[in-house]
């Protein structure tokens, strides 16, 4: 990108002297009919005086699509990352097998007097709030809970070292134009100069996951959409989740200030007082616990709760989840939350719920208000909209 920008710069300063020198010689390069090249610069509106072509033309393509020389930066800033930070220790627990909690530090070392059981599941993560070494060991043998009891080392699996670092941006104003993030599917994306699979005319430049990149225009190829994302620099649509600002609510939104969640996409975005103020990736609901699309309010919301259930009858996918972070409760059990024990974001995992890294959550929680609107929708109608197919909801 930084190369090709360059080269352009430096062939504008050329046809630049060219044009300077042709006029101290009274010299000009006329086409056909005698009319005057434009000089190498965008025309917004229509030239009287000279042709719109070459260099002029080129840049002029470029203009309206939004691309400027050097190019315009979005109106955004990452936000405090200190938002970034619980203040809190997790740590997962075994799978298959249960964790019985104790209500003593004695009756934890002795292995009796249980005052309760978390369940065997497949997603289970405690608080904790002290550690205890009775060994003269390195590693902790007992945790003692945030919210009460002590468990033993045995029914732990590993630490969290630290949470999900990404961060999405907030905005000083709406952009003019669409943005999105690099899909953490492969480690770096590589655009071409072409939409399409057809060609390989790779450029070399590649973009590293979460790398955020501006979109000028959308073609489709083959039935796949392709964004364009610098000047004759490609991705295909399915690297990239994208924020398309709006400039009015959707329907069935009253008032200037909601929250919008793309299922297709997989990305989430912020207005207030009809301006785009945040935005970033989350991670919706997995099918057969799709996140239900539609108009909803926030009812409730907890800087930390406890999240536990089960959907299968044999209690196979039972989870657990101790002190998740800025719960905002919008549909059922459906709610927009920080997800500590998440390492990606931009593709469905959840049970419905709508996870965000915890520092994009924080941010989300701050600004958030009772009853501010949820608009939920998927562009490409993939997501059913039966009622009959939607349980209470889940982390």
């Amino acid at each position: 990108m930084i190369k090709k920008i360059l080269w352009v710069l430096i062939w504008i300063a050329c046809l630049g002297l060219t044009e300077t020198a042709h006029a101290q010689t009274g010299k000009t390069d006329a086409p056909q009919g005698g009319t005057v090249l434009c000089l190498p610069q965008a025309a917004l509106s229509e030239a009287d005086d000279c042709l719109l072509a070459g260099p002029a033309q080129y840049l002029t393509d470029m203009a309206q699509k939004g691309i400027t020389f050097p190019p315009r930066p979005l109106p955004a800033q990452k936000p405090d990352p200190a938002l970034v930070q619980t203040g809190l220790n997790y740590a997962k627990l075994k799978e298959n097998q249960d964790t019985p909690v104790y209500g003593t530090f004695e009756d934890a070392q002795a292995g009796v007097n249980a005052v309760k059981v978390i369940a065997a599941g497949a997603l289970k993560f405690i608080s904790y709030s002290n550690t205890a070494i009775v060994d003269g060991g390195e590693k902790p043998d007992f945790f003692e809970l945030r919210g009460g009891g002590w468990i033993s080392v045995e029914s732990v699996a590993s630490r969290i070292s630290a949470v999900p670092w990404f961060q999405g941006l907030a905005f000083e104003r709406t952009p003019p134009n669409a943005f999105g993030w690099i899909v953490p599917l492969n480690p770096n994306a590589e655009t071409k100069h072409t939409p399409g699979l057809q060609n390989n005319d790779f450029t070399g430049h590649t973009i590293t996951e979460y790398g955020l990149v501006q979109i000028y225009a959308v073609e489709q190829v083959k039935g796949s959409d392709w964004y364009m994302v610098g000047p004759d620099e490609w991705l295909e649509g399915r690297l990239v989740g994208m924020v398309t600002p709006r400039s009015s609510p959707p329907e069935g939104v009253s008032g200037s200030r909601w929250i919008e969640v793309n299922l297709e996409e997989q990305t989430l975005a912020a207005y207030d007082n009809g301006q785009l103020v945040f935005a970033t990736m989350i991670a919706t609901g997995l099918e057969p616990f799709w996140t239900r699309p539609g108009v909803f309010q926030i009812y409730n919301r907890l800087e930390t709760t406890v999240m536990a259930g089960t959907f299968e009858a044999d209690r196979s996918d039972f989870y657990y989840l101790e002190d998740v972070p800025w719960t905002m409760y919008f549909d059922d059990a459906r709610a927009l939350h920080g997800a500590y024990w998440r390492t990606r974001f931009g593709f469905p995992q959840s049970h419905g719920c709508v996870n965000l890294s915890p520092g994009d959550a924080h941010w989300l929680f701050d600004w958030a208000k009772d009853k501010d609107w949820v608009y939920v929708w998927d562009p490409s109608g993939k997501t059913p909209t039966d009622p009959k197919l939607y349980t209470y909801g889940a982390p």
